[in-house]
C-alpha cells in the first residue's frame, strides 16, 4: 500500500511540476506579446510624430508661400499675410461656434468601434 501512495505522490508531484511549467510558459508568452505590442506602438508613435512634423512644416511653408504670393499680387508687404490670417480666424470661429462636438464624437465612434476585439488574436480562433 505504501508503494501505491509513493506512486500517486510522484504522479501528483509530476503533475504539479508540469502545471507550474505551463504557467511559467504562459507568463513568458504574455510578456513577449506585451513587449511586441509596446514595440509596435513605439514605432507607430514615432512614425506619426515624424509624419506630423513633416506635414506641419509643409503646411507652414505653404502658408508663407501663399502669403508672399498674395503680397506680390496685391503689391503690398503685409495684406497677403493678413488675408491668410483672416481665413484661419474665420475657420477657428466656425469650429468654435458652428460645429458641435457630436460630429467629432461620431467620427471617433466609427474609427474606434470594436478595435480591441479586432486586434485580439484569441477572438479570431474561436
Amino acid at each position: 500500500m505504501a508503494t501505491q501512495d509513493n506512486g500517486t505522490r510522484e504522479k501528483n508531484n509530476n503533475l504539479i511540476e508540469h502545471l507550474m511549467g505551463y504557467i511559467d510558459t504562459r507568463i513568458d508568452i504574455i510578456r513577449l506579446e506585451i513587449q511586441e505590442k509596446l514595440k509596435a506602438s513605439f514605432v507607430g508613435l514615432l512614425h506619426v510624430i515624424l509624419l506630423g512634423f513633416a506635414a506641419f512644416m509643409s503646411f507652414i511653408f505653404l502658408n508663407i508661400f501663399l502669403g508672399l504670393l498674395l503680397n506680390h499680387l496685391l503689391g503690398s508687404s503685409f495684406w497677403g499675410f493678413g488675408i491668410i490670417a483672416l481665413i484661419y480666424i474665420i475657420l477657428t470661429v466656425v469650429l468654435v461656434i458652428g460645429l458641435d462636438k457630436k460630429v467629432f464624437q461620431g467620427i471617433a465612434d466609427k474609427t474606434f468601434d470594436n478595435t480591441i476585439y479586432k486586434s485580439d488574436k484569441r477572438e479570431e480562433s474561436i
